[in-house]
C-alpha cells in the first residue's frame, strides 16, 4: 500500500468518525393556526458543526474528492464560494491538515469571512461574483491544488439514494406526523445539489411529493426552468447569499423540479425577519426565501381544499448577516423597505390566506 493510500484512509476515516460523532438536524414545526390541515416544517440544517446545510455538501465533496485520487496528503484546497460552502470545506480542510482558500466576492458577508479564518481558511477577494470561477481554478493550477467546485460536483458528490442525505433525512423524521408524506418540500438552489438530491430521491422511492425551487427575482435558475435556452443573466442574482446566480451551474438539475417560485430580495428579507421572530433566533435570507414560497403554496392548497404538509430548510444561522439584512442601516443604503412585506408574510402566519401582489 503506497503512503498516499494509507492517508487517504486515514483522511476518510477521520470525515466518518466526525459523522458519526454527530446528531441528525431537527425538524422544526412552523405553526399556522389557521390552516389546521395542512403542516409546514423547517429542517434545521444551522445545527451543524459550521452552522449550514453547507456542511452535508463539504463533507460529501470532500470525501468524493478522496476517493477519486484528487486530494492527497499535500493538497491545497481551493474553492468558489459566497461563504457559508467554504466555511464548512475550511473546517474539513483543517480537519485533514490541508491547506484551504476560499475565492469570495467582496461583498461576501464579514461574519462568514471570519468563520473561514477561524477554521483556518484563507480567502482570496474577487469583485464581481462571475469572477469566482475562473479565479479559483486558475488559483488551483498555480498552487498544484484542487479545485473542489461545488458548482459542478454538487449534484454527483452526494449519493442521493441514501447514505443520511438531506431528502433520507426528512422522509425518515416525517414517519410519525399526521402528513408523513410531505406534498411539497421547499428549498432554494446555489450549486442546485439540494433540489437535486430531494428530486431523486422522492422518485426513486415513489414518493408523491413535488419539489418547488424558491430563487431569488434576479437569479437565472427560474428563467432557465421556464426557457431552457437562456442560460446566463448580465445582472447581479441579488443580495441573498448562497442562493441565485448569474450563470445556470452543472449540478442545477431543472427536469427534478415541479415548480419554481422568483421571490424578490425584500420579500425574502421581510420573511427571514417575521421568522426569525416567530422561532425566538435569527435565521438568514435564503431561510426567508423558501418561507415566502411555502406560505404561497400553503395558501393555494387552503384555497383548493387540500390536506398535507410542506417541508423547508432553515438554511443557517441568522447571526451570520447581523451586518447585512438584519442591519437597518445596510437595508436603509440599497433602498429596501421591509415592513409592507412583512406585514403581509405575518398576515399569512395570522389569517392562512396569502394576498395577491
Amino acid at each position: 500500500m503506497s503512503t498516499n493510500r494509507e492517508w487517504v484512509n486515514w483522511a476518510i476515516g477521520r470525515i466518518e468518525a466526525d459523522f458519526h460523532r454527530s446528531a441528525d438536524t431537527h425538524l422544526i414545526p412552523l405553526p399556522v393556526p389557521a390552516l389546521p390541515d395542512i403542516a409546514i416544517y423547517l429542517k434545521d440544517e444551522s445545527s451543524h458543526p459550521t452552522g449550514s446545510l453547507k456542511h452535508r455538501l463539504a463533507r460529501s465533496l470532500f470525501l468524493y474528492g478522496l476517493c477519486n485520487g484528487w486530494i492527497c496528503e499535500r493538497t491545497a484546497i481551493v474553492e468558489a464560494s459566497s461563504g457559508s460552502t467554504a466555511v464548512s470545506e475550511a473546517y474539513f480542510a483543517r480537519m485533514l491538515g490541508l491547506r484551504f482558500i476560499a475565492v469570495v466576492p467582496r461583498s461576501t458577508a464579514q461574519a462568514k469571512l471570519d468563520a473561514i479564518a477561524f477554521y483556518g481558511g484563507e480567502c482570496h477577494f474577487v469583485d464581481r461574483p462571475c469572477e469566482i470561477y475562473d479565479a479559483a481554478q486558475s488559483l488551483a493550477d498555480e498552487l498544484d491544488g484542487h479545485y473542489i467546485d461545488q458548482f459542478t460536483f454538487a449534484e454527483r458528490a452526494t449519493d442521493w439514494r441514501s447514505n443520511n442525505n438531506i431528502a433520507e433525512s426528512i422522509f425518515a423524521q416525517m414517519e410519525r406526523e399526521p402528513h408523513p408524506v410531505p406534498r411539497w418540500i421547499v428549498c432554494g438552489a446555489g450549486t442546485g445539489g439540494t433540489s437535486a438530491t430531494i428530486g431523486r430521491f422522492a422518485r426513486y422511492n415513489r414518493f408523491d411529493t413535488r419539489v418547488c425551487v424558491a430563487d431569488p427575482e434576479g437569479s437565472v435558475f427560474h428563467r432557465h426552468w421556464q426557457d431552457r435556452s437562456i442560460e446566463r443573466v448580465d445582472h447581479s442574482a441579488g443580495c441573498i447569499e448562497g442562493i441565485g446566480r448569474q450563470r445556470v451551474e452543472p449540478s442545477f438539475l431543472p427536469d427534478v423540479i415541479d415548480r419554481m417560485e422568483a421571490v424578490p430580495d425584500v420579500c425574502s428579507i421581510a420573511a427571514a425577519h417575521e421568522v426569525s421572530q416567530r422561532l425566538g433566533r435569527r435565521c438568514g435570507g435564503s431561510t426567508g426565501t423558501n418561507v415566502w414560497a411555502c406560505a404561497k403554496i400553503a395558501a393555494e392548497m387552503a384555497e383548493r381544499g387540500w390536506k398535507g404538509s410542506i417541508v423547508s430548510i432553515l438554511c443557517d444561522d441568522g447571526a451570520r448577516y447581523s451586518d447585512t439584512i438584519f442591519d437597518s442601516a445596510w437595508l436603509a443604503a440599497r433602498g429596501l423597505d421591509i415592513m409592507p412585506q412583512q406585514k403581509k408574510i405575518a398576515h399569512f402566519f395570522e389569517t392562512g390566506t396569502f394576498a395577491a401582489e
